[in-house]
């Protein structure tokens, strides 16, 4: 088993420190994701990926990712993880080619084909299998290694004690989910989207028909018709950011968020929350306070939070969404643009409706949160308004504690001041 920790100067410290894998839809939201802390990206091509209408990225972006990312110490994955039909094998080898020239790092894949025709080409990316194959044994994944593959993603199902063994017992890296959507099905293997929207779910199509609200009858009487909502089979989204040093002690190569459909709010608040969270941690194990981490999730959190399977195999009680119990703290409504000191101001973009009086709460990897109330703001003529609510306008607002590019400004809800 891989050394996780040491006695430095008389402290324990951790030396084997996870990497942070987010997700991102966009090269905006890569370049804020890795800003904010990630130390890698997954993201999808247009072609051959899961996700399809999160896939926003042509291989001129992708050059662009792999060229901020490396510039900045991150590595960029693609998914190349749909389940190949027929039609789909063309064009694959020169995708992969290209990929490899690019400098992309490495490709999440889920048929065996692409992981086979990687290795035949001697591509230098690394080849990582996706949590579509539902790894979940280490028989699976001594499988895989005869495979040449160099990572393998665990399904969402596999629980701490066997991840515990798993990792006492292997060497290849080991990837596990911290945070975001489950699927209702073995780790989104899913056909109901294929039934009822004829959207395929494993070639990038899902219709996140689990979802959906539904009427329950046995014949024909309605079973559900007391209920506040209609059943949905959807689970609960995952966060792990309680437990996360137990994983950090088993010594878990990368920690991975789920979300390319999220937005630049989501993945700053959940990317630097788990980044200071695992430096804190790393630093000093034996002193760590876990406070305040899960309230700055909920910053961001617009589902009902659980811990998926990491405990054991939970019921519906604990995991079924079937109730509207979304609790976002906070709204999403600026980015910062320039700070001038010298006039203590900062030019915003406007993301979504607040106005004077409202109280806004900045944060960053760059310094702790900094609350200010609203008192003036001013639009690119320098006219003062009393509410901004043209997205993507730009405005000016007085701040004297200064403020970083690339800040993100929450409102504050009226019950959380």
């Amino acid at each position: 088993m891989r050394e996780v920790s040491q006695v430095i100067n008389g402290k324990r410290v951790i030396v084997k420190k996870p990497e942070l894998l987010a997700p991102a839809g966009n090269l905006e939201k890569l370049k804020v994701a890795i800003l904010y802390g990630a130390d890698a990206v997954f993201i999808g091509g247009k072609e051959f990926s899961l996700r399809s209408s999160a896939s926003k990225f042509s291989l001129d972006d992708i050059k662009e990712a792999v060229e901020f990312a490396h510039a900045h110490h991150a590595t960029i994955h693609v998914t190349c993880n749909i389940i190949l039909h027929e039609d789909n094998l063309e064009g694959l080898e020169d995708y992969l080619l290209k990929l490899d020239e690019i400098g992309v790092d490495a490709i999440i894949v889920a048929d065996p084909y692409i992981m086979s025709l990687a290795k035949k080409l001697n591509l230098k990316l690394e080849v990582h299998v996706s949590t579509q194959l539902s790894t979940m044994n280490t028989t699976a994944i001594h499988f895989y290694e005869n495979l040449g593959v160099d990572r393998v993603v665990f399904a969402r199902e596999v629980d701490y004690q066997d991840l515990k063994e798993v990792r006492e017992k292997v060497d290849i890296d080991l990837e596990y989910f911290i945070h975001g959507a489950m699927c209702i099905h073995y780790s989104g293997r899913c056909m109901l989207s294929n039934y009822f929207s004829r959207r395929d779910a494993n070639r990038g199509g899902c219709s996140q028909s689990c979802r959906w609200y539904y009427d329950i009858f046995e014949k024909d009487q309605q079973l559900n018709h007391d209920e506040i909502v209609p059943f949905s089979m959807s689970s609960k989204d995952m966060s792990l950011v309680d437990e996360l040093p137990k994983l950090i002690e088993l010594g878990v190569d990368s920690f991975k968020i789920e979300g390319r459909m999220k937005s630049l709010h989501y993945i700053a608040t959940v990317v630097s929350t788990y980044r200071k969270l695992i430096d804190t941690y790393c630093a000093d194990p034996d002193h760590f306070n876990k406070e305040g981490y899960r309230k700055e999730i909920e910053k961001a959190a617009n589902r009902a939070l659980c811990t998926g399977f990491f405990k054991d195999f939970p019921d519906s009680q604990y995991q079924l969404y079937n109730q509207r119990d979304e609790h976002p703290t906070q709204d999403f409504c600026a980015r910062v643009l320039h700070y001038d000191a010298s006039k203590q101001e900062a030019m915003i973009e406007q993301r979504n409706y607040f106005k004077v009086g409202d109280t806004i709460e900045f944060f960053s990897p760059h310094h702790e949160n900094i609350l200010i109330q609203v008192k003036e703001i001013y639009n690119e003529d320098r006219e003062a308004v009393e509410v901004a609510n043209h997205p993507m306008e730009i405005l000016y607002l007085k701040c004297e504690q200064p403020l970083s590019e690339f800040d993100m400004g929450r409102k504050v809800l009226t019950n959380e001041k």
